[in-house]
């Protein structure tokens, strides 16, 4: 299927590779119940949306991820897919805003080029309580790679690429506590550790998309109050 909002908001799953096609046919179905506990409210919110974008890298399949800078206010030193809040510029969400949204974000945290990417499908929106952001995940495949690096170091301190075989490597695969008494899954790799709304969403794509391995979920790994 594909869908065309107009100014590079194209979603089509042709032409993708045989690999990523479970992720595209698990994003046709996928129920926000099934994505997280935490859904938008009827009213409210600041719409936002993320690039989850997979590409093809020496190690196989794998995704980009950005560390956001230690100084920032909120979620300081946290890994998390590129991505921010709709500007007015983006349009209307309903008609590509959010895929609009998502790649100019990409682009202007880590310099990726967006003509190189083929956005294959949206999830549902998800809602993040702390900071009252109703988040949608876009799904890309970067079929074009360009150079990425930090666009601006008072906002991203790095931008890296993990395979995606190590996030389903059980080694590498934790339950974070929060001192608040939240859990989430959590993922210990490329010395980062990746948790929060970024972990749930690789969590159960890892999940729905038939690629998850058993690991020990009695395996804890302890968050920073600050956190």
């Amino acid at each position: 299927m594909t869908s065309t909002y107009g100014r590079g908001a194209t979603v089509t799953a042709e032409g993708l590779p045989g690999w990523l096609e479970p992720v595209a046919r698990a994003s046709e179905t996928i129920e926000p119940h099934q994505l997280s506990r935490f859904l938008p409210p009827e009213t409210g919110g600041r719409q936002s949306a993320v690039l989850v974008l997979f590409g093809d890298g020496p190690e196989g399949p794998e995704l980009l991820l950005l560390e956001r800078a230690g100084t920032l206010r909120s979620h300081a030193g946290q890994p998390s897919f590129p991505g921010g809040a709709l500007d007015p510029e983006d349009g209307d969400p309903a008609s590509g805003g959010l895929v609009r949204a998502a790649l100019r974000e990409a682009e202007e945290e880590t310099g990726l080029d967006p003509s190189g990417v083929q956005i294959f499908g949206v999830l549902p929106q998800l809602y993040i309580p702390v900071s009252g952001f109703v988040v949608t995940p876009v799904l890309g495949w970067w079929r074009e790679p360009t150079p990425v690096k930090p666009v601006d170091k008072a906002e991203t301190a790095r931008v890296f690429t993990v395979p995606v075989a190590r996030l389903t490597d059980p080694e590498n695969r934790a339950t974070a506590i929060h001192p608040s008494g939240h859990t989430g899954p959590a993922f210990l790799v490329e010395d980062a550790l990746v948790w929060g709304f970024t972990a749930g969403v690789i969590d159960r794509i890892l999940h729905y998309a038939g690629w998850e391995l058993p690991w020990d979920r009695e395996r804890q790994v302890p968050l920073d109050w600050r956190s």
